[in-house]
């Protein structure tokens, strides 16, 4: 027997099953990965960063919450959150009691477009077609694709400034870490809705501490091409949620960027007039609320080990 349109039941079966394993299991499979970057001045004590990025909180995702309140037993030195942590304009409440404990801790932040504005309904295909097309909207993140929502993007930003997190729109900071370091910081709005304004933190690392960050959402060429020209050891950035649905032993099909997809995720580098820059993507810990399914493609949060 055969599905309508001439299609295999063995193949529609097949499809459901992926598509029931990509929901139901593995956008619920949270990981932590853990890296090494060699990037201190000599003798330089290590640095332990958490990076989160892409929560995409939505209201009732209690495993979610659970999963971030347990990082705090890593102690990290800094956390780093680059954007995107809403997926609903209800859920800030959640998303605050899911980082309450890490709010202990040094921090910075960026914001992302889904911190600004709530997405639609999308196709996923169109994905594919835009990438075709030389288009980036993917994820349901393109600036045409939010809805007419606007997220309570301040009650985050004033819960994480009152924590003492370092808020990095266009601007730049400093965190004293306890064990001594000063870091200093620099970050941009989101580039994938055209927020960045690097002029206004052009110049480089801060000279006056022990060591630098550039921060941002989404890795735009633009942005990784003036983070390093200034000379930014290491760049952090997410957004892409790695691919979201990977193909098993080939990887990423795209990267809602311009970003090539050898580097949808993970640490690589990134070469610009001369100077080389690391560059940490993160594969993020949530998705749309419209499109909420991983696939080869597993939710994460990172502990980067600077050495």
């Amino acid at each position: 027997m055969r599905a309508r349109y001439g299609i295999p039941l063995g193949v529609t079966a097949a499809g459901a099953a992926c598509v029931a394993y990509a929901a139901g299991f593995e956008a619920r499979s949270f990981r932590l990965r853990r890296v090494e970057v060699p990037v201190l001045p000599e003798g330089m004590r290590p640095i332990r960063i958490l990076q989160l990025s892409d929560i995409h909180m939505v209201s009732g995702q209690r495993k979610k919450r659970r999963w971030l309140q347990s990082l705090a037993g890593l102690r990290p030195d800094l956390v780093v959150n680059t954007g995107d942590n809403l997926s609903d304009p209800t859920a800030v409440p959640e998303v605050l009691d899911a980082l309450g404990p890490l709010l202990r801790f040094p921090g910075a932040y960026v914001f992302g477009s889904n911190d600004y504005y709530g997405p639609k309904f999308r196709n996923p295909g169109r994905y594919l077609v835009e990438k075709a097309r030389g288009q980036h909207g993917l994820n349901g993140k393109s600036g045409g694709a939010h809805g007419a929502i606007r997220n309570p993007w301040g009650d985050l930003r004033d819960a994480f400034d009152a924590a003492g997190w370092v808020g990095l729109s266009n601007t730049r900071g400093r965190v004293k870490l306890d064990h001594g370091p000063v870091v200093g910081l620099t970050g941009l709005d989101d580039p994938h809705i055209k927020r960045d304004r690097y002029a206004e933190v052009a110049g480089g690392p801060d000279p006056d501490t022990d060591f630098n960050l550039a921060l941002v959402h989404a890795p735009y060429l633009r942005v990784l091409d003036a983070f390093t020209s200034d000379r930014y050891p290491l760049i952090l950035a997410g957004h892409t949620h790695g691919g979201q649905v990977c193909i098993p032993f080939y990887g990423a099909l795209v990267t809602n960027c311009d970003i090539d997809t050898d580097r949808v995720k993970g640490l690589s580098t990134h070469t610009a007039t001369g100077s080389t820059s690391y560059l940490h993507v993160s594969a993020g810990c949530g998705a749309n609320r419209y499109t909420p399914v991983r696939f080869a493609c597993p939710p994460e949060a990172t502990l980067l080990t600077l050495t």
